[in-house]
């Protein structure tokens, strides 16, 4: 079995838990020690430690003893989700040899509906996270957060720059949609901001997402993947000036971000990447994990529509397109139809989309929501 390659948590960190609060949330977490691998059965996060930096923050070892440490000292909040941390991966001879693994693991806990939190070394462990799809036969929508898109132009290495360009590229290729929450302009080549625009892939400025932290809300209601890359913060918030990351994130808005994520009923993986194992970044780590586990504890078990008699439904008239709108008597949220459509010889049926109130708005203005559009020609080609 893959999980017999983990290695049990640090004693340490055993101890650690030992001589904190017993109300603290290392207390809640069952660990994986030696000769006790935790029972899986009603679990519904599990934490995995990647200690393989290659391709990622190189001459940086990945330490997550001060990552756990911060964590396991905070307290849960009313929470009902069961957790359990499986320990770490350690790198492989090769670097593909780590991602057999991490794909490996991912596949079998999200078969189990079990969301893996993956914490640890290069971004470019997204790429085997997504590959560990490959087997449920299933189309995937990655979110990236982070100030590149990371779509690179390099074919062969696996990098942090460049893994995008995998998961687009190569086969078997599961991805539907693929969005950039956070980018920089001045880190993108113009190469990549027009190949996210002929790919019909979303993408929102760091600029664009502080002024307003709602827009990335309906992003993660439709993700599957969730990346994080810690370069997305700036230095003044996680505590790391080399390298100086003088714009980005602050702690308030990446854990926001991440619990929107959590609060998704729809995201069944999330991953947290290139972090420097400081003090002060571990604690925004524990922070920014604490939060999607509370978004997870509060999701309201909207997606996919069971019924949509909870719901209210508007028909937009814009340049003679009829826009239908749907929104949820219980959290006020929004979603767009995206009609039927032929494909082959098989008529696709209608999918929803999640929205905004603004969206709903900007159609009201005759203006077609931009995201539509994008779901629209993708559905059709």
């Amino acid at each position: 079995m893959v999980f017999d390659l983990l290695r049990p948590v640090n004693a340490e960190i055993v101890e650690f838990i030992a001589q904190g609060s017993p109300y603290a949330l290392g207390n809640k977490v069952v660990l994986h020690k030696p000769n006790e691998f935790p029972v899986l059965e009603n679990v519904k996060i599990a934490l995995i430690g990647v200690l393989d930096n290659r391709g990622g923050t190189e001459g940086s070892d990945v330490n997550l003893q001060n990552v756990r440490k911060s964590l396991y000292q905070l307290f849960p909040g009313n929470w009902n989700v069961n957790i359990v941390d499986l320990g770490n991966v350690l790198p492989g001879e090769k670097i593909t040899d780590t991602h057999f693994l991490v794909k490996e693991m991912v596949a079998e806990l999200v078969k189990r509906k079990i969301i893996p939190v993956v914490l640890g070394g290069g971004q470019n462990l997204t790429y085997a996270m997504y590959r560990g799809y490959d087997k449920l036969e299933q189309m995937v929508n990655v979110v990236n957060v982070d100030s590149s898109f990371d779509i690179g132009t390099e074919e062969s290495d696996h990098t942090d720059k460049s893994f995008v360009s995998k998961i687009i590229v190569n086969e078997p290729n599961n991805l539907f949609n693929y969005v950039n929450i956070g980018y920089q302009v001045y880190y993108n080549s113009q190469y990549e901001i027009d190949l996210m625009d002929q790919l019909y892939f979303d993408s929102y400025r760091l600029g664009d997402v502080s002024a307003d932290l709602s827009l990335a809300e309906p992003v993660f209601r439709d993700s599957d993947l969730v990346s994080f890359d810690m370069n997305a913060v700036k230095s003044s918030a996680s505590g790391n000036n080399l390298p100086f990351i003088p714009n980005g994130f602050n702690g308030k808005e990446i854990c926001a971000l991440s619990r929107y994520a959590g609060i998704s009923d729809k995201v069944s993986s999330f991953g947290l990447f290139n972090q420097r194992g400081g003090e002060s970044e571990s604690m925004l780590i524990a922070q920014i994990v604490w939060y999607f586990i509370e978004g997870v504890n509060y999701r309201s078990n909207e997606y996919p529509f069971g019924s949509r008699a909870n719901y209210i439904k508007y028909n937009v008239l814009v340049d003679e397109m009829d826009l239908v709108f749907y929104k949820s008597d219980v959290t006020e949220r929004w979603w767009i139809e995206i009609p039927s459509f032929e494909k082959g010889n098989r008529l696709q049926p209608n999918t929803l989309l999640p929205c905004s109130y603004a969206d709903y708005v900007k159609a009201c203005e005759n203006e077609v929501p931009e995201r539509w559009w994008k779901a629209y020609r993708k559905n059709i080609l």
